[in-house]
């Protein structure tokens, strides 16, 4: 995971409603005119509500359900509560949030790869203060997905360009893809279609499953172990 860069956000503004000045009567002319509009009116409120109508939830996922999809890994289900309530305090997507741990470390506290990223979301060590303890899954999730909701707001909330963010620094998503390297190719291969398969309410993923048979298998025996699973 590599160092964060600075974010821009954009305040968005209200107008204002067009005041009109009048003698507060209306003269016999304008009365059918009137009529028609306000007739219109109407009609038109009513094809709005229709159309902006929200359809199911099989057809238009909600990207703020607290339910942890079960095509992850027994690993990372078994974060399910703490992801939950992590996400929340992120305001992201616990699914979101349970993709990059599927990947980066398939549930494992302690896990540390070889470039010397630590813990459950393989945060390096520049981004702990140095009071941290780094391997805390608590404090290992506050930095991590700090940098995530920086990479998010950088993606303009796209998840796929945000996984990209994340793995190969905030820099690379405003760069053309044929620039990034194999690993962020490979991770956001593999991420976008799991996190898609979890927000879509499905029951397995095949996209994790590919995941986990070439590079999953010996990352989450190991976090089994260490989890003590049965």
């Amino acid at each position: 995971m590599p160092r964060a860069r600075t974010t821009r956000t954009y305040r968005q503004t209200a107008a204002a409603p067009q005041e009109y000045e009048g003698s507060g009567c209306l003269s016999g002319f304008m009365i059918v005119p009137l009529t028609v509009l306000f007739i219109s009116a109407i009609l038109a409120s009513l094809a709005w509500r229709v159309t902006t109508a929200p359809t199911s939830a099989s057809t238009q996922p909600n990207p703020n359900t607290t339910r942890i999809s079960p095509i992850f890994r027994e690993e990372v289900l078994h974060w399910a509560e703490s992801i939950s309530r992590w996400a929340t305090a992120y305001n992201l997507n616990p699914n979101l949030v349970a993709t990059i741990m599927q990947i980066e470390s398939c549930g494992d506290p302690r896990a540390t790869s070889s470039a010397g990223a630590m813990g459950l979301f393989q945060v390096m060590p520049f981004h702990f203060h140095t009071t941290d303890s780094p391997y805390n899954p608590d404090t290992n999730a506050t930095r991590g997905l700090a940098y995530l909701v920086r990479s998010l707001e950088a993606a303009n909330g796209d998840a796929r360009l945000a996984m990209a963010g994340y793995n190969g620094g905030i820099s690379i998503i405003r760069r053309g893809e044929w620039t990034w390297s194999a690993q962020t190719k490979r991770y956001v291969q593999y991420g976008a279609p799991i996190y898609s398969d979890a927000i879509s309410g499905l029951e397995s993923s095949s996209a994790l499953n590919e995941w986990y048979t070439r590079y999953g298998v010996s990352l989450c025996r190991q976090a089994h172990q260490r989890l003590g699973l049965p």
